[in-house]
């Protein structure tokens, strides 16, 4: 008696029916997934913007910034944050608050990473935030909307 080793098509067959359905049902998590490690990005990189204001405006109130008394105290720019501002303590060195600007990452590549950004200046509502003489706050420009049913404007 012989005995035949191997598969019969219909266990091949079946076998790749179950890992279709496998892949079928992951790719949605998978790109859940891909989503949630953006929006992560996107806190990250407003986190650390913010952070960076809001030293800028912590030194400039304490007189670690030269500035003109009749401005708020915050960056001028963006740009400000990575270019340094002069150490009023020791001469020829710079004040550093960021090494460089985080881009939004729901913004298309081709865009530089300050211009990523929306700018919401000191004299602006949060309501309807509109650029000025200095940067109060940044937000996403991207028109979506997170997995946690809030806009990317309104992060």
């Amino acid at each position: 008696m012989r005995i035949a080793r191997g598969f019969s098509i219909i266990e091949l067959m079946a076998v790749l029916a179950v890992l279709a359905v496998l892949v079928w049902v992951s790719l949605p998590l998978a790109e859940a997934t891909r989503e949630r490690e953006r929006e992560r990005d996107l806190k990250q990189a407003l986190w650390e913007i913010r952070d960076a204001i809001d030293a800028y405006k912590h030194q400039s109130d304490n007189s670690g910034v030269p500035r003109d008394p009749s401005v708020s105290g915050y960056p001028p720019t963006l740009s400000a944050l990575v270019q340094g501002v002069p150490d009023p303590k020791v001469a020829g060195r710079l004040i550093y608050f960021l090494r460089r600007i985080p881009r939004d990452p729901f913004a298309p590549p081709e865009l530089p990473p300050e211009q990523t950004w929306g700018l919401r200046s000191y004299q602006s509502s949060a309501a309807a935030p509109a650029p000025g003489a200095d940067v109060y706050d940044v937000y996403s420009r991207a028109p979506g909307v997170g997995l946690n049913g809030v806009p990317f404007k309104a992060w």
